[in-house]
């Protein structure tokens, strides 16, 4: 009988312990991606990105965008930054932004944003091409 006891003790241990490894997520779970690789150039862009969280690859609402930063870091102009604001969102998950892009060639969006229930921040470096 206690044989057996041990058996099922230690199962319910495992059980646990993976339970607890797969059902909560850390901050590296989640990430921004662009909804558009190019963005066409003006002084009202509009950028669209999404956050993923990537264990199901379902998209995350109500995240806290708390930093963004527009600049031409992949052309080696990191010091031309652009005036950026948060436009409202369309869809769940998707978190949308008008910049002033004022000419063509590699840009850098950069986003920390906060995750509901999650500890940490989502940090994301979104380089995308800015096209005529």
């Amino acid at each position: 009988m206690t044989f057996s006891m041990k058996h099922a003790a230690a199962a319910a241990v495992i059980g646990l312990a993976a339970f607890s490894t797969s059902a909560w997520a850390g901050i590296e779970d989640y990430e921004f991606q662009l909804v558009q690789p190019e963005i066409k150039q003006g002084n009202a862009a509009e950028i669209d990105v999404r956050l993923i969280d990537k264990r199901s690859g379902k998209t995350v609402p109500d995240a806290v965008i708390f930093a963004q930063r527009v600049d031409m870091a992949p052309d080696g102009m990191e010091m031309m930054a652009m005036p950026i604001e948060a436009l409202p969102s369309t869809e769940p998950g998707i978190y949308r932004f008008k910049a002033e892009i004022s000419m063509a060639g590699g840009w850098r969006l950069s986003l920390g944003a906060k995750v509901q229930g999650e500890t940490g921040t989502v940090n994301s470096k979104l380089v995308f091409k800015a096209v005529p």
